[in-house]
């Protein structure tokens, strides 16, 4: 009887998809526990057996899989919010995955922020606050501002803001501690981070096994938000800085215990050097997987699926050496969209891979300041970072949004 993998809900795109995918080519049958299945285009594209449960409760995801029919050889999740129970599913059925507990502390941003402190990671200061009063006494832990606020759990930058002093900082958090629940439904611990922000570029550290398979530069919107814009693959820096950010991201996540499992370790060069800003165990989203593969020959999906089975990491594949980037279409504005013009156009650009739009024509658009401003993406592919990075630039600019409002065009 076939043996199956066991998806803990998903991503909506990217990542979850292309885990069954490779799920599939090694023989496996994937089967996806979520809560509802409509959620997930890929489900009913390709044909991937859900199973609904309460995706909260451990209990349940317990009983779902005793109910499926064959050997359940793997279990594992590439949604942020789910990879805590996932871990906790294999560990109660003996299967391979990173610690539970390892895990939880590192989904709390405090919790970890502390952890990687204490082993003598460099990260930013920072105080966790879980009610406006102790705001004022963040302040005087932390400076006058700017302060860098954000949940305690999430992810893709949502609720994440500069703040230019401890008012503002009051301002903005007191929605997020009035949350109950997050854009998923799912309870989140009341509490923010308040956090000095470093300014300088941003980089995330892939890792596999606790081994580094590359570093990423990082593109970033206009502040007072963090939605990202871009990735460079491999990026292009001086070469003692990279090895920095290699060390910093190696020494952060053994620090946390999650050196056995994949980890997308964000870091931030201030004027003492690399700062961890946060681990985060799971692979990295934003296409930096396609990335990846395309310029380097090495597969993160193929390497999520072999953690999860408890096999070796996939050897690195030798002599191929290239580029690639990626430049996100954002929405303009609030307002329903219209179409996307240039498509073709930039399609047949030098070194363009893909460009894709992600929204139907008809949708709503609302600007949030995180990764939900996404509309679609230019992928570009170069023997080089600089050419790759131009080429993504270049083909980002012939694309054209269009809204309406209230039934005009805009």
């Amino acid at each position: 009887m076939t043996a199956t993998l066991v998806l803990v809900e998903s991503n909506t795109t990217g990542n979850g998809r292309a885990l069954v995918r490779a799920a599939r080519r090694e023989g496996l049958r994937p089967v996806l526990l979520c809560a509802s299945p409509d959620r997930y285009d890929y489900v009913r594209a390709d044909g991937v057996p859900a199973v609904v449960t309460d995706t909260g409760s451990g209990d349940a995801l317990l009983a779902a899989v005793r109910r499926l029919r064959g050997p359940v050889v793997g279990v594992t999740s590439t949604s942020d919010h789910y990879i805590e129970p996932a871990a906790a599913l294999a560990e109660r059925l003996g299967l391979p995955g990173p610690d539970p507990h390892a895990v939880a502390m590192c989904r709390d941003k405090g919790r970890q922020r502390s952890a990687l402190a204490a082993a003598g990671v460099a990260v930013p200061r920072s105080a966790t606050v879980t009610d406006l009063s102790h705001v004022e006494a963040a302040r005087h832990r932390l400076g006058t501002g700017p302060f860098l606020v954000k949940p305690v759990t999430g992810s893709g930058s949502v609720g994440v803001r500069l703040c230019a002093d401890a008012d503002e900082a009051r301002r903005h958090a007191g929605p997020l501690l009035a949350e109950a629940v997050n854009e998923r439904g799912l309870a989140v611990p009341t509490g923010v981070l308040l956090q000095e922000y470093v300014p300088g570029p941003e980089f995330s550290v892939e890792l596999l096994g606790g081994r580094v398979v590359g570093v990423t530069a990082k593109h970033l919107g206009a502040l007072p938000r963090f939605v990202e814009t871009g990735h460079d693959f491999p990026a292009a820096a001086d070469p003692g800085l990279l090895a920095a950010l290699r060390a910093g991201a190696v020494a952060a996540v053994t620090a946390l215990g999650l050196a056995g499992c994949p980890a997308h370790v964000e870091l931030r060069v201030g004027p003492a050097g690399p700062v961890v800003i946060e681990v985060n165990p799971r692979l990295a989203g934003g296409h930096i997987p396609e990335l990846v593969l395309a310029a380097r020959g090495v597969d993160l999906i193929d390497g999520l699926l072999a953690a999860a089975l408890g096999r070796p990491v996939p050897p690195r594949p030798a002599g191929v050496a290239g580029a690639a980037a990626v430049r996100f279409l954002l929405a303009p504005a609030h307002g329903v969209l219209a179409g996307v013009d240039g498509t073709a156009d930039a399609a047949r650009l030098p070194g363009v891979r893909r460009v894709e739009v992600g929204v139907a024509v008809g949708t709503p658009m609302t600007r949030h300041g995180d990764f939900r401003d996404r509309i679609g993406a230019v992928l570009t592919t170069a023997p080089d970072t600089a050419t790759a990075a131009a080429a993504a630039d270049r083909a980002l600019r012939t694309l054209t949004v269009r809204t309406t409002a209230n039934g005009s065009p805009r």
